[in-house]
């Protein structure tokens, strides 16, 4: 495995990093417990030392399983990053509102960590993250529930997720804020720019959607279809024409690299991924032990500059779009 400093942090972090969206059991088919956490074992086993999960991924289920999955490892050798702010966990939510609410407010966030804590099982969390902005709470009272949380040795580093420039500069009168979380993958790449401001300033990254959902790992090849409710529907929209398609002319390209090297598509895909400079940490949901393996393989190699270059041309060619849900 290889690992990074994230500068405001000051602590070593595996370039790769558990992702439990799916595992909660929100919208991507079936999901087994018992393998989700033998897979996350398996990262943790193969020198990953991140975890990230939410309250939103399937209500607080996913944060249940990464508290299974980590009984009997050294608490203080992992680094747990959830979230906070959006779903129906909240309390706004609670008090009457419909769906995915947003909800940053001061009382929000420590109701919301005493239950991500609870459901962890954890004393403190490493990463806490505002998952989406709140635009009905001034990100001043934001920082200073986040800070509160820093004081009493809850939370260790603050981050936010799905953020804009202009929103991180905003939150930062007010609190540092030591880590991002934006989309990053071959299909999306708005945030390239943001990433490498924020590192200037300290601010390192954990990108999530690396794999796309899975078209990375060669896995479609005919235009899927999913069940009502999965997010790859609409929050991943490169599963639909004509993206998809634009698609696998980059993966045509990532095959012959794949028939060079003897390697599978989705260790090529982290690779790219994890050697751009500006990346910091590439978050990948794990089903199994044995996607798992493959993933912590991607690190026992590196793809040369030619392969990386030959990738980048065909991204800059044929991925004209922008794959993900637009900050709002």
């Amino acid at each position: 495995m290889r690992y990074k400093h994230f500068v405001n942090a000051d602590i070593d972090v595996s370039v790769l990093g558990v992702g439990t969206w799916a595992i909660g059991g929100d919208g991507y088919g079936e999901v087994n417990d018992k393998d989700s956490i033998e897979g996350i074992r398996t990262m943790l086993d193969n020198g990953v030392n991140l975890i990230d999960t939410a309250p939103a991924y399937g209500s607080g289920y996913a944060e249940k399983i990464v508290a299974q999955a980590i009984k009997g490892y050294d608490r203080s050798k992992l680094l747990i990053s959830t979230k906070v702010g959006i779903g129906n966990t909240t309390l706004k939510f609670r008090k009457g509102g419909q769906g995915f609410v947003r909800d940053s407010s001061f009382d929000n966030i420590l109701y919301e960590c005493e239950q991500s804590l609870r459901r962890l099982e954890t004393d403190y969390i490493d990463f806490y993250f505002i998952h989406w902005p709140d635009y009905d709470t001034s990100f001043e009272e934001a920082a200073k529930a986040m800070l509160q949380l820093k004081k009493e040795g809850k939370i260790r580093y603050v981050g936010v997720s799905n953020f804009s420039k202009e929103q991180i500069e905003e939150f930062s009168k007010y609190c540092q804020i030591d880590v991002i979380q934006p989309p990053y993958s071959m299909m999306v790449r708005k945030n390239e720019e943001l990433m490498k401001w924020a590192l200037e300033r300290g601010i390192d990254n954990l990108t999530y959607g690396s794999l796309g959902a899975g078209i990375l790992t060669g896995k479609y090849r005919e235009v899927p279809t999913f069940g009502p409710g999965d997010p790859r529907n609409g929050f991943y929209p490169y599963f639909k024409e004509p993206q998809f398609s634009k698609v696998m002319k980059v993966l045509e390209v990532m095959d012959k690299i794949s028939e060079e090297t003897s390697k599978p598509l989705a260790e090529i895909t982290l690779n790219w991924t994890t050697q751009k400079d500006y990346v910091s940490t590439s978050l990948c949901g794990v089903r199994n032990s044995k996607q798992a393996l493959q993933d912590c393989k991607a690190f026992d190699w590196e793809l040369s500059e030619f392969n990386m270059s030959e990738i980048d041309a065909a991204v800059e060619k044929y991925l004209d779009f922008d794959g993900a849900a637009p900050i709002k």
